[in-house]
């Protein structure tokens, strides 16, 4: 097991006062297209001006490193992959996403703890306890993106050109981890805290199309921002 496991007693985390910039999470089971539309959406918001973070986890740090290490090779237990999300985690916060937004930028996020909940909770852990670890030391995103798709359509994206899947890519657990994303989500949008934007788009629309709702979102809260300012 790994040790120094974040402890979670910095009161910044739960904040976001102070980070002028904005969050952008990007959410959803594999083959969704998350890592395509966020590649598009930093070209797009650099080529509007807007200073942006295109950034991913698990990181390619240290403990990022043995999280993918587990997901193609021996895998750790439930427990201990956990671990390393949470400390990759504490660490992506520290030396990338918080100084990004204390800078004002705007950070685009492929995957964070909606993601830890939902995947781990599929193979056992409970995403509730999992969730509130992570309150405990994340910072909250101001928008979360989420592509839902239907999860045979997703496995024959991922699979396409392969002679096989890896352990994240089998339907009975790919269709577990839609269903864990759609209660994480619902019970966060009616929970009452001050919690992110939640913003569900049909991963199966043509690319330009759920490329233009999710940039319409982000500007239209850039402007609201900067007319509060």
């Amino acid at each position: 097991m790994v040790q120094n496991q974040p402890d979670g007693n910095d009161p910044e985390r739960v904040q976001r006062k102070g980070y002028p910039g904005l969050f952008i999470v990007l959410e959803g089971i594999d083959g969704a297209g998350k890592t395509t539309l966020a590649e598009r959406l930093s070209q797009r918001l650099h080529e509007l001006g807007q200073d942006t973070l295109l950034t991913f986890e698990p990181t390619q740090g240290r403990w990022g490193k043995r999280l993918r290490e587990s997901f193609t090779g021996t895998r750790l237990s439930p427990e201990e992959e956990l671990n390393l999300f949470l400390l990759d985690r504490q660490e992506h916060l520290d030396k990338e996403i918080i100084p990004a937004l204390q800078q004002g930028n705007v950070v685009l996020c492929d995957r964070y703890y909606y993601s830890t909940a939902a995947y781990q909770g599929a193979i056992g852990l409970d995403p509730d306890k999992i969730m509130k670890q992570n309150r405990k030391i994340a910072v909250r995103p101001d928008i979360v993106i989420f592509l839902q798709i239907d999860p045979e359509q997703a496995l024959k994206r991922i699979i396409k050109g392969r002679k096989k899947a890896n352990s994240f890519e089998k339907l009975d657990y790919l269709q577990r981890v839609a269903e864990l994303y759609e209660r994480i989500l619902h019970e966060e949008e009616n929970s009452g805290r001050n919690g992110a934007r939640i913003i569900r788009i049909d991963a199966s629309l043509p690319q330009e199309e759920i490329l233009s709702m999710a940039l319409k979102t982000i500007l239209c809260h850039l402007n609201t921002a900067r007319h509060q300012s």
